[in-house]
């Protein structure tokens, strides 16, 4: 497991930090989020929103109620709230197998309420408050970060 930590000194930092993991992303990746409330995890989201050329006209929000909001881009966005499920099994209701091993990205909020069902290769991401602005954003990974991080790195992260 390779593991990558960083500090987003601001919203703005943790867009960006977004962002890029988003233009590094293909079809079929899975990124599972962690962390406490607040800590920014929609905020990394619609970073990565913007990674995927998702449209400015689509306002990226958590879907706590729906479970799953849909974006087109470059490559389709699915992003998953999971935090008012009570595990997997709620998932499996939805056949969320045809999203994780589809051509869109994945992105799970509150993804250790189901991590019996991530797959091994998903970017793990876990988000942790520093203080009100700061986070410790840690990326971890079994394969396919490395570009992630020298961009992160050129970038000054």
């Amino acid at each position: 497991m390779t593991n990558f930590d960083l500090i987003s000194k601001s919203s703005g930092d943790t867009l960006n930090i977004g962002r890029i993991i988003g233009e590094n992303l293909t079809g079929g990746s899975v990124v599972a989020l962690t962390g406490e409330l607040g800590a920014g995890k929609t905020c990394l989201t619609q970073g990565i929103a913007k990674g995927l050329e998702i449209s400015e006209g689509y306002y990226v929000t958590s879907p706590t109620f729906t479970l799953i909001n849909e974006y087109p881009g470059r490559i389709p966005l699915y992003h998953m709230d999971v935090y008012r499920l009570s595990g997997s099994r709620d998932l499996e209701d939805m056949g969320y197998e045809e999203y994780f091993y589809g051509d869109g990205v994945v992105v799970i909020e509150w993804a250790e309420k189901v991590d019996d069902i991530i797959p091994a290769e998903a970017l793990l991401i876990n988000l942790e408050h520093i203080d009100n602005n700061k986070r410790k954003i840690r990326i971890s990974s079994e394969s396919g970060i490395l570009s992630i991080i020298r961009v992160l790195k050129k970038e000054g992260f």
